[in-house]
């Protein structure tokens, strides 16, 4: 049975149960499965990019609703100000006053990102992020994360159904076969992006 959208999904789960009455629980066991798969996996696929103008003076702004690790943070000028990560004591002790000009660092705070020093005008900033899984239901009933790998979805979901079905011998196996496929997927990520040529060592003046 091919697994290509929400419906399909949901079928092969019962399928795989051997359960035609868990209906009302299958969704719940995706949503499990997902939440799983944020915390495993950043491979290309989840990568996105938001732009925000910042506020003269301001320092503080919202992350995007669907991040979930930074991979680098800019100032769009000319040159490009990429922005150094501080923790938030750090940034606390270099930038705690009241100084403006073009920002050099940043921290991530709650669900906030601080920039210092604040802007002393309009600029675009560029967050470059790991994005959440999108959410499969009723309404987003497919995604490329699904359409490219069903069996991550599959195993995952049979893993978070088997403490409900207080099933838990086969825990170690649906949880065996998720965590194999993440580290292969993972694996095949990191592939991808060195492909193509011989990794090198280049010197960008940073010394």
């Amino acid at each position: 049975m091919a697994i290509s959208n929400y419906t399909e999904l949901q079928a092969a789960i019962e399928n795989w149960l051997d359960r035609s009455d868990l209906s009302a629980r299958v969704p719940e066991f995706i949503a499990l499965a997902e939440a799983q798969m944020n915390r495993a996996l950043r491979i290309r696929i989840m990568e996105g990019r938001y732009t925000a103008s910042t506020v003269k003076a301001q320092r503080i702004y919202a992350l995007p609703t669907d991040y979930r690790q930074m991979r680098s943070l800019r100032i769009n000028l000319d040159p490009i100000v990429a922005l150094v990560y501080l923790t938030p004591q750090n940034m606390n002790q270099v930038w705690a006053g009241s100084s403006t000009g073009t920002p050099k660092a940043y921290t991530i705070v709650g669900n906030d990102i601080r920039l210092g020093p604040a802007p002393d005008s309009v600029m675009e900033m560029e967050i470059n992020y790991y994005r959440a899984v999108p959410a499969l239901s009723g309404t987003n009933t497919t995604t490329t994360m699904l359409t490219q790998n069903p069996d991550i979805y599959l195993y995952g979901a049979l893993m978070a159904a088997e403490p409900f079905l207080m099933n838990d011998e086969r825990l170690a196996l649906w949880g065996g076969l998720f965590d194999k496929a993440v580290r292969a997927l993972q694996d095949q990520d990191a592939r991808d992006r060195a492909s193509g040529s011989e990794l090198t060592i280049r010197n960008l003046g940073l010394q």
